[in-house]
């Protein structure tokens, strides 16, 4: 019996039970359309907000790829309405390389460990859990809550957010804010907990270089080899040091562990951050500048044949207001002979740390965690918000977890034995129910 059962009576609580079934569920993406779909996830999920009372769509933009959206009526129905979205896809996981299966919602030492444990089946849980208690108790929400769980979130949405904001729009009317992955979550900054509150996030423009030259045996000299010049290509954009910009989000973020810990921050100190943020400083680090990281090498398909093209895949992540930058440096350092071509394009955002709903998360977190700190951060990476942005929405992260400080949090995200503690979740669904029931 676990810590969590003894608690409960035997029985574990909602948001542990759910989140738990939620990682049993496997929903590998690989990007193809290739895996299992999230259609099982979904009918889950369908199924919890049908034991509410409410009335969720399964909407499939291809077989298995499916999504679930509800909406909650609120007290006002004037008000423009809240959206909660998680993603139910997750990327794939090697067994082999994993202390537990990846798929088998596990609770050991006080965590539940799977893949999507923190990205982001643990936020889905905790979403569901808070409404069913509002439920349960007979409250209503101040205002309309739109419940969103899409596919397809970790290969860009195309068969998910992006899907239904281009072919369902009206499942959105009267939306104006949203609150979905990767915000939230607590580090220790000098001796105090802060929990660091995503208001921006970089853009994403995934690129494919596609180098030219003459085929001919491999036997003869070549000047014009479309290999020889991809690897140059692909050499100085991976060792293209990229100057280092701050945003006003990451410049709030770093006053405020500067405030914290009392010592100034260089941010063009790696080694500075590292020792300040700890395992957070993965996320930060790459939001002080644009980066591009080649990922995909392609070409050939003989030994002694010299290809007349070659491939590579490049991921770039620009910061707000950078893209035209981004893309001037990458075909300047690729050169003459290979196309620049662009797969996927998806915009950068930054919102002010203010406003109503900012404030009603900065008092739902310090209620819960009397004397923390909140900041605003810049996430490295996108979420589903970019979407969601399109019909004017305005996006955080928010997914509130109130986390031991030797979790190597940040390095969980798609790394291997991903884990979330039993009780941040329950911290999570109390912040959440607050945050619900004052915005």
């Amino acid at each position: 019996m676990t810590d969590t059962d003894q608690a409960t009576g035997g029985q574990p609580s909602e948001v542990v039970r759910i989140c738990r079934d939620l990682l049993r569920i496997d929903t590998s993406n690989y990007g193809d359309n290739s895996g299992p779909g999230e259609r099982k996830a979904a009918e889950y999920v369908a199924g919890v907000l049908d034991g509410m009372g409410l009335t969720p769509q399964i909407i499939e933009s291809a077989p298995g790829r499916a999504s679930v959206v509800t909406r909650m009526a609120g007290a006002d129905q004037s008000r423009p309405a809240l959206l909660l979205h998680g993603h139910l896809d997750v990327v794939p996981a090697q067994a082999d390389d994993w202390q537990v299966p990846p798929f088998a919602g596990e609770e050991r030492d006080g965590c539940l460990w799977g893949r999507g444990a923190v990205d982001m089946k643990d936020m889905d849980a905790m979403i569901l859990a808070a409404v069913s208690g509002m439920v349960r108790d007979g409250r209503r929400p101040p205002r309309d809550l739109v419940l969103c769980f899409p596919a397809d979130e970790e290969a860009g949405g195309d068969y998910g957010a992006r899907h239904l904001v281009e072919h369902h729009r009206d499942l959105f009317d009267g939306v104006s804010e949203a609150i979905s992955e990767v915000g939230g979550f607590s580090v220790e900054l000098g001796g105090r907990r802060a929990y660091l509150l995503q208001t921006a996030e970089k853009g994403i423009r995934w690129l494919r270089l596609v180098a030219h030259g003459r085929a001919g045996h491999g036997s003869q000299i070549n000047t014009d080899n479309a290999v020889t010049r991809l690897a140059a290509a692909v050499a100085r954009i991976g060792a293209h040091p990229w100057p280092i910009e701050i945003t006003e989000t990451v410049r709030q973020f770093l006053a405020g562990v500067e405030e914290l810990t009392g010592k100034p921050l260089p941010p063009d100190d790696p080694d500075a951050l590292v020792a300040a943020l700890g395992s957070t400083a993965l996320f930060v680090g790459a939001t002080l500048r644009n980066t591009a990281n080649p990922t995909v090498l392609d070409a050939g398909y003989k030994h002694n044949v010299i290809p007349g093209t070659a491939t590579a895949l490049v991921d770039c992540r620009f910061l707000p207001g950078r893209a035209d930058e981004l893309m001037a440096t990458l075909r300047e350092l690729a050169g003459e002979g290979i196309d620049v071509e662009t797969v996927q394009d998806a915009v950068a955002l930054e919102v002010p740390f203010q406003g109503s709903l900012v404030d009603a998360m900065v008092a739902a977190v310090q209620a819960e965690d009397p004397g923390c700190a909140v900041l605003p951060y810049c996430l490295s990476a996108g979420t589903d918000n970019k979407a969601f942005h399109d019909l004017g929405i305005t996006g955080y992260g928010f997914a509130p977890l109130r986390l031991p400080p030797d979790l190597n949090f940040a390095g969980m995200f798609h790394g291997v034995d991903e884990r979330v503690p039993v009780d941040a979740l329950e911290f999570g669904v109390r912040v959440l129910d607050r945050l619900i029931a004052t915005s």
